[in-house]
């Protein structure tokens, strides 16, 4: 089932769904600038999916086959992705882009649409999330073209592993994408993974003392329902307080001092608990167990420019048709307006009511 799709001020195709929502109502919107929400929040962290094409068939986000991806028309092109951010950017003061997929690096225009938003003024910091597959090779141009962070997919640095995860044996590809960036300068590289319980949890210290040696950021992520073969089961899932156990048998993790000002990892200091030597850090992210909703700063563009306001929404607002329907770029910063005033106060995913999203992670974003 595909997700709703809300229209805003321009006539926009969606399904004849009699259960449809209706459109938020904005009538108690103050104007004020920014792209704010009724329970005080403003977001200014925009990310956006490039393509829901992917390289890799993870376990809890993709199915092993039978995928059907957008066609290229359906896609937002470069000029359309640069536009949208530089709205963001001048009319709602969105000062932190990622860019996430699917697989961002199967875009062979990453480049240029990179080039694009660092042109823009004022400037807003650009990051990527990606499986690095291939990055060694693009890493000097991604930087070349004003790419400021990356994280790199990867749950674990066991090969066995990885292709029981990924469902393809390129473990060595990402290793290598992994050195490319690090020797452009793109650091600090942080690294996101996902535990697995009885498939890679028990890997986690391992996989931590390996990102210390290397210079590289841990960031270990509580599995969401976004799966495609809804296998998630929240009473089996590998909860941030037990990734801080699991690690606290060879690591003493001390809160960080770090304030978090919206970001979705908590961060710790890590020491060896055998030697008390000080390594680095580590974050949890905690969407599950531990949500952060009251200071969520995202708002979020599908591949096919479709705003989501949530992570889990059920509800998707089209910009596309807009864009291509000639608006200009108030209306469109309207409907984006009216559509992040209706993001609601939490995910809910501790409600009896709550259902996974219809589509999974990698036709989202991340």
């Amino acid at each position: 089932m595909a997700p709703r799709s809300v229209s805003l001020g321009m006539p926009v195709p969606r399904r004849t769904d009699p259960a449809a929502p209706q459109l938020p109502d904005t009538s108690d919107r103050p104007d004020a600038p920014g792209l704010i929400d009724r329970y005080g929040r403003s977001a200014t962290d925009l990310r956006i999916s490039l393509t829901d094409f992917c390289n890799l068939r993870c376990t809890y986000c993709m199915p092993a086959s039978g995928m059907t991806f957008l066609r290229g028309e359906q896609l937002l092109s470069r000029e359309e992705i640069v536009r949208l951010v530089r709205i963001g950017v001048e009319s709602f003061g969105v000062d932190q882009v990622r860019f996430t997929g699917g697989e961002p690096l199967t875009r062979p225009d990453l480049a240029e649409i990179i080039a694009g938003v660092a042109a823009l003024d004022p400037r807003p910091n650009i990051a990527l999330t990606t499986n690095a597959i291939g990055l060694d090779a693009r890493a000097a141009a991604l930087a070349e073209a004003g790419l400021d962070r990356i994280n790199v997919s990867l749950d674990t640095v066991v090969a066995e592993t990885f292709e029981t995860m990924t469902r393809r044996p390129l473990l060595h590809r990402v290793l290598a994408g992994i050195d490319g960036a690090l020797a452009v300068g793109l650091s600090p590289v942080k690294i996101n993974a996902v535990l697995l319980p009885g498939v890679n949890d028990h890997e986690l210290p391992d996989l931590l003392s390996w990102c210390l040696d290397r210079g590289l950021e841990l960031r270990v992520i509580e599995q969401m329902p976004l799966d495609a073969d809804r296998i998630w089961d929240r009473d089996h899932m590998v909860t941030a307080a037990g990734m801080r156990e699991i690690l606290s048998e060879r690591f003493v993790l001390t809160a960080g001092a770090v304030e978090r000002a919206g970001a979705p990892a908590e961060l710790f200091d890590v020491a060896d608990r055998a030697s008390g030597e000080h390594r680095g850090r580590v974050g949890t992210i905690a969407s599950v167990t531990e949500p952060f909703c009251a200071d969520c700063r995202r708002t979020r563009l599908t591949a096919e420019g479709r705003v989501r306001t949530c992570l889990f929404s059920h509800e998707e607002t089209d910009l596309r048709t807009a864009l291509r329907g000639g608006a200009s770029d108030e209306e469109i910063a309207d409907i984006w307006r009216a559509a992040q005033w209706g993001k609601p106060a939490g995910h809910g995913m501790d409600t009896a009511a709550f259902t996974p999203p219809e589509r999974p992670m990698s036709a989202i974003g991340g």
